[in-house]
């Protein structure tokens, strides 16, 4: 081997180990996934991670509206049974279901919560029209997170 070989085999070297060096501190640099809400209508989900998530620490008052709406839409019959699941990290924390941003449920340490469809969709809920916004609210006194959802009604 040339001098002039050992000398760009060597830079190839150097180069790759900076690459390799660059692409672990962009992945370092990464968040981590939040929790998964999920819910499920009679063979369909959706799951969703977090529209906003503070990792334990709480959410400015201010900022919860926008965290209320996203676009993970599951279609739901009044006849059907709706199942809320959450990941063991939401349920340690204590969750609630809310219903167009009002509480729907009290808190709870459950993975699993059921609710019957048509109380989305009945005004005496505070229901109005063929689409609900239903989210899981992690934090018991703060809110350290939101996972919104839609719910349309089944024609």
């Amino acid at each position: 081997m040339t001098l002039l070989q050992s000398a760009v085999r060597r830079r190839r070297v150097v180069a790759a180990a900076g690459a390799v060096s660059a692409g672990l501190l962009a992945l370092s640099a990464c968040s981590h996934p939040t929790p998964i809400a999920t819910i499920t209508v009679g063979g369909d989900s959706v799951n969703a991670e977090a529209t906003c998530y503070a990792d334990g620490k709480a959410i400015a008052t201010t900022e919860l509206p926008k965290c209320l709406k996203s676009d993970h839409t599951i279609e739901v019959d009044p006849d059907d049974t709706v199942r809320f699941g959450v990941d063991p990290d939401i349920a340690d924390k204590g969750w609630t279901i809310l219903m167009n941003g009002q509480p729907l449920t009290d808190s709870s340490t459950k993975t699993y919560r059921t609710i019957p469809g048509s109380v989305f969709f009945n005004a005496q809920y505070g229901a109005s029209g063929n689409t609900t916004w239903v989210a899981v609210r992690e934090g018991e006194k703060d809110v350290t997170g939101i996972w919104s959802f839609k719910l349309t009604k089944a024609s």
